[in-house]
């Protein structure tokens, strides 16, 4: 892992009560966590890098007609208390495994996962298979991705771990929070303002909680042994990213998504019984907004598969 002491600190934990959910104590450490609807497996969502649980609550609430559903801060991200970023697969699955213990959410459990949530979701499979019922992994990350990727966006990689990123343009934010208001707006409008106020303040943490994927993170899935034989859907996004396209033309966009589709193709192929899904009409980052109800239909497919 990177030295702890060049790596910046989540500053925005426990500065404020969350807008929606509680606050969760585990030995001192305070952890967000909002949950509805009742009934099991619970469904419990782990968002991507830069993401927080409220980003989903479109797709929480429809999970939560047909089940308890939970969505989640990870340490040093959202509402919860900070903590030293970057972190390993294994102490993120083991601090859910405590969290979900601490609020009396009894497994086995079905783990959404979107992009790095979806490689913790495959970790928490690994080390605790009894515990799993089924998993939805959206477009997860994955430690033979970067060998699939277009050369352009490998260097871009290269370039990101040796260089600091720079403070974004005043007019960038401005983009940003535009977009996130547009995205946000079928969302309450106080959870839409703290995650807007979020996001345009706090868009480093995204990256330095993605920072150790390929020296930290992907060795560990490596290691840890093959995926259990539980409900597994696998969901890639095809569509192109119309934000995205300032620093990636929409032909690379073309390349990664073929990247994806290969990568989770063999995922999906690794465990017996398990489903691939294109959406072709969905992006990365957005797959949840643009597809909430294919991503509703793969959680309930689950559900009947593992009530059968």
């Amino acid at each position: 892992m990177s030295n702890p002491a060049a790596v910046p600190r989540s500053v925005t934990s426990g500065h404020a009560a969350p807008p929606l959910g509680t606050l969760h104590d585990l030995g001192g450490r305070r952890l967000m966590l909002h949950r509805s609807g009742t009934g099991g497996p619970t469904v419990v969502f782990l968002p991507g890098a830069g993401m927080v649980g409220l980003d989903l609550l479109n797709v929480h609430d429809l999970a939560a007609r047909h089940t308890t559903s939970v969505v989640y801060d990870r340490g040093g991200t959202g509402w919860s208390d900070a903590i030293q970023l970057p972190r390993s697969a294994g102490e993120v699955v083991a601090e859910l495994r405590e969290l979900l213990g601490a609020a009396e959410l009894p497994a086995p459990y079905l783990l959404v996962g979107h992009s790095l949530g979806g490689g913790y979701a495959r970790h928490y499979a690994q080390r605790f298979p009894r515990e799993v019922a089924a998993l939805l992994l959206m477009d997860p990350a994955h430690e033979d991705l970067s060998a699939h990727m277009p050369r352009q966006v490998q260097e871009a990689a290269s370039q990101m771990k040796d260089h600091p990123m720079p403070d974004l343009p005043a007019e960038v934010i401005n983009a940003f929070r535009l977009l996130f208001e547009q995205k946000f707006a079928a969302w309450p409008a106080p959870v839409r303002d703290a995650l807007i106020a979020y996001h345009t303040g706090q868009w480093r943490i995204g990256v330095h909680e993605a920072s150790n994927a390929d020296d930290v993170v992907y060795p560990e899935l490596r290691g840890a042994g093959p995926m259990p034989d539980v409900p597994l859907i696998v969901l890639t996004t095809m569509g192109i990213d119309e934000h995205h396209t300032m620093g990636m033309s929409v032909e690379v966009q073309r390349e990664v998504n073929e990247g994806k589709r290969t990568v989770n193709i063999a995922l999906a192929r690794s465990v017996p019984g398990a489903e691939h899904r294109e959406l072709l009409d969905a992006t990365h980052t957005w797959v949840h907004i643009d597809r909430p109800d294919a991503v509703l239909h793969a959680i309930t497919d689950l559900m009947d598969r593992v009530t059968r």
